[in-house]
């Protein structure tokens, strides 16, 4: 058996043995000891990791221009993060998303991984800090708390704009359902009692706009991110930078990530302050809340397939019952549903670490970005799911649904202006008593010839305003009350 070779690193609290061929090393070491808290490092979120490697490139490009950082260095450091960036060496991001410290150790393990990469691409073994150095070159006029708190706005608005395609496509394809839906009445429920008759192409509609609402609610919180507070260093003042590294460092970052962003007006405020994660989270929540109402919607209205509503169908995506054979289930919308109780949860942890913030900084932007990713990735891979698994194969039971109109109550309605109020709850109460249909009791009583009422049901007239001529201005009247 081969005996694992390690190399020494030291930091403030001693030696230690560091594995050789690891690219991370002794501070990132420690957080692995410190921090077995979930089992999930923080690679899980590619994001995040190509927003720090985004950082670490900016300001090495930004010290090299003000004199601070020799070329040699800095185009190895450069490097090295374009190499990230492109999908390598994420799995050397190791430390746990929940973490003490308040981002220090993920910027620790980027600095090691950036520094060891970077030292092999100059023919230097990993370890060999001498030549070049995590905190004195990679760290270079740096600090956690300018770096984590900005790579977690860079990687948050790139995977906003991923969850506004998804919603999109999700959106184009509830309108595609409107469209082939527009002819099929239905009756219109309010408390899950019959209301008025509408088509089923005006139901799906209202889900494609309250998507579209939200994808620009999402653009909007992402032009909160833009606000950053990278050269601040430890709490704003810029300690320890050089008085232009911060507006070169931003505008190499605008060049590197194509974000277009800009330094906060006041730093030591944009340092301590997370307001736009919770603006961001509030909004994720919002489109939580409505993912789970049309998935409500959906359950509710495939809900049967013989004694429940049955107006439409779900497709079928696997045996419902281990005892019940031949059930299906509506997993897609309930799998949906369940990210969205996540999804406000989440927004809950991050007001909560919001609020806990003290004096000059939040130390608790670790849970506030791991509850953020898991709601963005969350949402986005269910918009994907429900659009794919769902609902682009949503059928009408139309006759079902046209039945339902003839049979129900709420038809009396459309019947006031031509018979008066009176009258039509007179025909509503018969109907209700003697099961009979609404339109049968109407033609009994004489109340309208059979060609009115065959205009009357057509569903353009049961489902869109129209200009009316009352039978009696009392009718008219009790009709408005």
């Amino acid at each position: 058996m081969s005996q694992r070779i390690d190399r020494t690193e030291h930091d403030l609290l001693g030696d230690k043995q560091v594995p050789a061929d690891a690219y991370y090393g002794v501070h990132t070491l420690r957080a692995m000891e410190n921090f077995p808290i979930t089992g999930t490092s923080i690679a899980i979120y590619p994001d995040l990791i190509n927003a720090l490697a985004a950082i670490k490139q900016a300001a090495a490009q930004a010290n090299n221009q003000l004199g601070l950082l020799d070329s040699q260095r800095a185009d190895a450091i450069v490097r090295a993060c374009e190499e990230i960036r492109a999908g390598r060496l994420h799995n050397a991001f190791v430390v746990d998303v929940i973490q003490g410290g308040a981002g220090t150790s993920t910027n620790m393990n980027a600095n090691e991984v950036i520094a060891n990469r970077a030292l092999e691409l100059l023919g230097h073994a990993k370890g060999d800090y001498q030549h070049l150095d995590p905190c004195e070159h990679v760290n270079m006029s740096q600090s956690t708390n300018d770096v984590y708190p900005t790579a977690l706005k860079l990687a948050a608005y790139t995977s906003i704009f991923r969850l506004a395609d998804a919603l999109t496509i999700l959106r184009r394809a509830f309108e595609a359902k409107a469209v082939e839906f527009r002819d099929v009445l239905k009756m219109g429920r309010t408390q899950l009692q019959d209301a008025v008759p509408m088509t089923l192409g005006q139901e799906f509609s209202t889900y494609a706009v309250m998507l579209s609402e939200d994808v620009e609610r999402l653009k909007e919180a992402a032009l909160l991110l833009r606000e950053i507070n990278l050269g601040t260093t430890a709490i704003g003042t810029g300690t320890n930078a050089h008085p232009e590294y911060a507006a070169r460092a931003c505008g190499q970052l605008y060049e590197v990530s194509g974000i277009p962003v800009m330094i906060a007006p006041n730093l030591i405020e944009a340092t301590q302050d997370c307001g736009a994660f919770v603006q961001l989270s509030g909004v994720l929540k919002r489109v939580a809340v409505k993912l789970s109402k049309i998935c409500n919607d959906l359950r509710l209205l495939s809900s049967g397939p013989r004694a429940g509503f049955g107006e439409i169908n779900l497709p079928s995506r696997l045996a419902g019952s281990s005892i019940m054979p031949g059930k299906v289930n509506p997993v897609i919308p309930e799998v949906v549903n369940q990210i969205a109780f996540e999804v406000i949860g989440n927004d809950m942890t991050i007001t909560f670490a919001a609020e806990a913030g003290q004096l000059q900084l939040n130390a608790f932007e670790p849970i506030i970005a791991h509850s953020l990713f898991k709601s963005i990735n969350h949402l986005r891979q269910g918009c994907q799911t429900l659009t794919e698994h769902c609902v682009l194969g949503i059928t009408a039971n139309r006759e079902h649904l046209r039945a339902n109109v003839e049979n129900s109550i709420g038809i009396a309605t459309a019947l006031n202006p031509h018979i008066g109020h009176a009258s039509a709850a007179e025909v509503a109460s018969a109907a209700i008593a003697s099961g009979r249909r609404v339109a049968e009791i109407v033609l009994e009583r004489g109340l309208m010839s059979a060609e009115e009422l065959t205009e009357l049901l057509r569903p353009e007239v049961l489902t869109q305003p129209r200009l009316i001529q009352p039978t009696k201005i009392e009718d008219w009247c009790s009709a408005l009350v």
